[in-house]
């Protein structure tokens, strides 16, 4: 497997996108996306040189980055694509100078809920737009021994081999 970084623009990226969108449809509802930040970097996971998954992370105040857009194709689950992917994507945010890695998932997403536990995230309230929605999870993660852990309200490619 490989993992590189893309740009907006790329084809593949934007077909992981959609279906990811499209997941989330089925599973919440038609809801409008979430923007994601001008300087957000982009990882795909690659399989046999198919576009299996992708990540981003994004800015979320001066010492914090957030996941975004986690995504494995249904048929490439449950073979390590999202660890591996995981862990590229905590590696890009440590490179871009993070102390902490912050997401949101739903109720709705148990695999991804076990995922991010089990990768040492852990439940912190509510931030920004998911305060007010219960279907929705926020995790955390130290990326640094002694990180600067942001309030909820701090806001604002390389290619990585993982076998």
């Amino acid at each position: 497997m490989l993992i590189e970084g893309r740009t907006l623009g790329d084809a593949g990226l934007r077909l992981l996108l959609d279906a990811a969108f499209q997941e989330m449809v089925s599973r919440y509802g038609a809801e409008g996306r979430s923007g994601v930040h001008p300087d957000a970097r982009y990882l795909v996971a690659l399989v046999d040189d198919q576009p299996v998954g992708c990540g981003v992370v994004q800015p979320a105040g001066p010492t914090a980055g957030e996941l975004k857009r986690m995504f494995v194709l249904p048929g490439h689950r449950g073979r390590g694509v999202a660890r591996s992917l995981l862990r590229a994507l905590e590696d890009l945010a440590r490179a871009l100078g993070y102390d902490v890695l912050r997401l949101a998932t739903g109720v709705r997403q148990p695999e991804a809920i076990a995922l991010y536990e089990a990768s040492g995230f852990t439940s912190v309230p509510p931030y920004g737009k998911y305060v007010t929605d219960p279907l929705s999870r926020c995790y955390q993660k130290p990326l640094s021994e002694h990180p600067h852990v942001p309030s909820p309200d701090d806001s604002p490619a390389q290619a990585t081999r993982h076998h």
